[in-house]
Protein backbone atom coordinates (compact mmCIF):
# COMPACT_ATOMS: atom_id res chain seq x y z
CA UNK A 1 0.00 0.00 0.00
CA UNK A 2 0.95 3.63 -0.71
CA UNK A 3 2.65 4.89 2.57
CA UNK A 4 0.93 8.62 1.63
CA UNK A 5 -2.62 6.84 1.53
CA UNK A 6 -2.30 5.20 5.25
CA UNK A 7 -1.71 8.02 6.97
CA UNK A 8 -4.85 10.39 5.91
CA UNK A 9 -6.80 6.68 5.64
CA UNK A 10 -5.73 5.84 9.58
CA UNK A 11 -6.63 9.97 10.61
CA UNK A 12 -9.69 9.02 9.27
CA UNK A 13 -10.43 6.08 11.47
CA UNK A 14 -9.27 7.60 14.51
CA UNK A 15 -11.49 10.27 13.78
CA UNK A 16 -14.18 8.14 12.93
CA UNK A 17 -13.69 5.82 16.04
CA UNK A 18 -13.69 8.87 18.15
CA UNK A 19 -17.20 9.89 16.68
CA UNK A 20 -18.63 6.68 17.52
CA UNK A 21 -17.27 5.89 20.70
CA UNK A 22 -17.98 9.83 21.43
CA UNK A 23 -21.70 8.90 21.08
CA UNK A 24 -22.34 6.10 22.36
CA UNK A 25 -21.45 7.75 26.42
CA UNK A 26 -24.49 7.31 29.04
CA UNK A 27 -26.29 10.64 29.15
CA UNK A 28 -27.60 11.74 32.27
CA UNK A 29 -29.89 14.03 34.21
CA UNK A 30 -28.94 15.78 37.37
CA UNK A 31 -30.91 18.45 39.64
CA UNK A 32 -28.77 20.42 41.62
CA UNK A 33 -29.01 22.70 44.03
CA UNK A 34 -26.04 25.59 44.83
CA UNK A 35 -26.01 26.70 49.51
CA UNK A 36 -24.03 29.87 50.11
CA UNK A 37 -23.16 33.59 48.75
CA UNK A 38 -24.57 32.41 44.88
CA UNK A 39 -26.65 35.55 44.42
CA UNK A 40 -25.68 39.14 43.32
CA UNK A 41 -22.18 37.04 42.11
CA UNK A 42 -22.84 36.30 38.62
CA UNK A 43 -23.52 32.31 39.49
CA UNK A 44 -26.57 32.02 37.00
CA UNK A 45 -23.87 33.86 34.17
CA UNK A 46 -21.00 31.43 34.91
CA UNK A 47 -23.35 28.33 35.00
CA UNK A 48 -24.53 28.99 32.08
CA UNK A 49 -21.19 29.88 30.43
CA UNK A 50 -19.38 26.84 31.89
CA UNK A 51 -22.42 24.47 31.19
CA UNK A 52 -22.27 25.81 27.80
CA UNK A 53 -18.10 25.22 27.50
CA UNK A 54 -18.56 21.87 28.58
CA UNK A 55 -21.71 21.17 25.94
CA UNK A 56 -24.37 20.66 28.51
CA UNK A 57 -27.62 21.53 28.63
CA UNK A 58 -30.24 22.56 30.90
CA UNK A 59 -31.11 25.59 32.91
CA UNK A 60 -30.08 27.73 36.20
CA UNK A 61 -32.00 30.18 38.10
CA UNK A 62 -32.19 32.01 41.86
CA UNK A 63 -34.54 30.97 44.03
CA UNK A 64 -36.39 32.47 46.74
CA UNK A 65 -34.42 30.73 49.29
CA UNK A 66 -31.21 32.64 48.20
CA UNK A 67 -29.58 29.66 46.60
CA UNK A 68 -29.36 28.17 43.17
CA UNK A 69 -30.92 25.82 41.67
CA UNK A 70 -31.24 24.09 37.83
CA UNK A 71 -31.15 21.03 35.59
CA UNK A 72 -27.53 19.55 34.13
CA UNK A 73 -28.08 17.29 30.76
CA UNK A 74 -25.65 15.49 28.85
CA UNK A 75 -22.85 13.08 28.71
CA UNK A 76 -21.93 11.62 31.86
CA UNK A 77 -18.00 12.69 32.12
CA UNK A 78 -19.42 15.99 31.47
CA UNK A 79 -21.91 16.41 33.79
CA UNK A 80 -19.33 14.69 36.26
CA UNK A 81 -17.02 17.91 35.50
CA UNK A 82 -19.45 20.20 35.97
CA UNK A 83 -21.15 18.58 39.28
CA UNK A 84 -17.99 19.17 40.28
CA UNK A 85 -17.22 22.90 39.20
CA UNK A 86 -20.63 23.40 40.57
CA UNK A 87 -19.54 21.88 44.39
CA UNK A 88 -15.89 23.78 44.37
CA UNK A 89 -15.42 26.42 42.18
CA UNK A 90 -18.93 29.03 41.11
CA UNK A 91 -18.23 32.50 39.85
CA UNK A 92 -15.16 34.36 40.81
CA UNK A 93 -16.91 36.39 43.66
CA UNK A 94 -19.95 33.35 44.62
CA UNK A 95 -18.77 31.34 48.20
CA UNK A 96 -20.28 28.14 47.93
CA UNK A 97 -21.00 26.31 50.80
CA UNK A 98 -22.50 23.14 49.71
CA UNK A 99 -24.31 21.71 46.19
CA UNK A 100 -26.83 18.71 46.43
CA UNK A 101 -27.56 16.67 43.54
CA UNK A 102 -30.87 14.34 42.92
CA UNK A 103 -32.65 12.56 40.95
CA UNK A 104 -29.88 11.61 39.05
CA UNK A 105 -30.96 8.94 35.87
CA UNK A 106 -30.04 7.86 32.16
CA UNK A 107 -31.78 9.62 29.92
CA UNK A 108 -32.06 8.46 26.08
CA UNK A 109 -31.82 11.97 25.11
CA UNK A 110 -31.78 15.20 25.64
CA UNK A 111 -34.88 17.14 26.76
CA UNK A 112 -33.24 21.22 25.94
CA UNK A 113 -31.82 22.48 23.05
CA UNK A 114 -29.30 25.02 25.23
CA UNK A 115 -28.28 26.01 28.72
CA UNK A 116 -30.47 28.83 29.76
CA UNK A 117 -30.94 30.99 32.74
CA UNK A 118 -34.26 31.05 33.99
CA UNK A 119 -35.83 34.30 35.74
Amino acid sequence: MNKSLLFPRLSLYILLWKTVTMSTEQLLSVDYEVYGRVQGVFFRKYTQSEGKKLGLVGWVKNTSAGTVEGQLQGPATKVRQMQEWLKTTGSPQSRIIKADFSNEKEIENVEFKDFKVVH
